[in-house]
């Protein structure tokens, strides 16, 4: 009698060890991605807030020029001499009696604070959380600019830089906002 061998299939434990390899490697990579996203996710909100800060910042520049209460050497820079917008990053503070953001008279106004919903969903009722900016800051940036191709300073222009400054979790992330105002309203 003859015996024949039969073949057996399958896949041999190296096979296994590299295609386990390979699949924990893409989960890992998936894994990390969700992590970014996460993060990108808890950031929006702070994001937006910077943002809205920002293109308040620039409203109370243009606001200083159309209301006409102030002269246009008064819409710079503390530094400059004249100038009521006060130099270097501040915390986000209320408005003082002149209604600008970031100038002298709002260094006495407390830390602004975020509204949202509370128990109820509702907002403007009184169970809202109120939160503290206080991870935020702003800086006003207002400088001359020059005629085109010259060195010779345009007097009806200036450049408006905004930046805020924001924490989200152990990181400072930024929002700059550029624009210009002319003596022009």
């Amino acid at each position: 009698m003859m015996q024949t061998r039969s073949q057996e299939s399958g896949f041999s434990l190296v096979e296994v060890v590299i295609a386990t390899g390979i699949l924990a490697t893409g989960l890992l990579s998936m894994a990390g991605f969700l992590a970014i996203g996460m993060t990108h996710m808890t950031s929006s909100s702070p994001a937006l807030i910077a943002r809205e800060k920002a293109r308040e910042a620039v409203e109370s520049v243009h606001t200083a020029r159309d209301t006409g209460e102030l002269l246009w050497a008064r819409i710079n820079n503390v530094g400059t001499g004249q100038g009521i917008f006060v130099t270097g990053f501040k915390s986000l503070r209320g408005v003082g009696n002149d209604g600008l953001a970031n100038t002298t008279d709002d260094l006495s106004q407390p830390i602004e604070s975020f509204r949202s919903p509370g128990r109820d969903g509702l907002l403007n009722t009184a169970d809202d959380v109120l939160t503290p900016l206080t991870h935020y800051e702003r800086q006003i940036e207002i400088t001359a600019l020059n005629r085109d191709g010259t060195q010779i300073v345009n007097p009806n222009l200036r450049q408006v830089t905004v930046t805020v400054r924001y924490k989200v979790g152990d990181w400072w992330r930024t929002y700059t906002l550029t624009t210009y105002v002319s003596s022009y309203s």
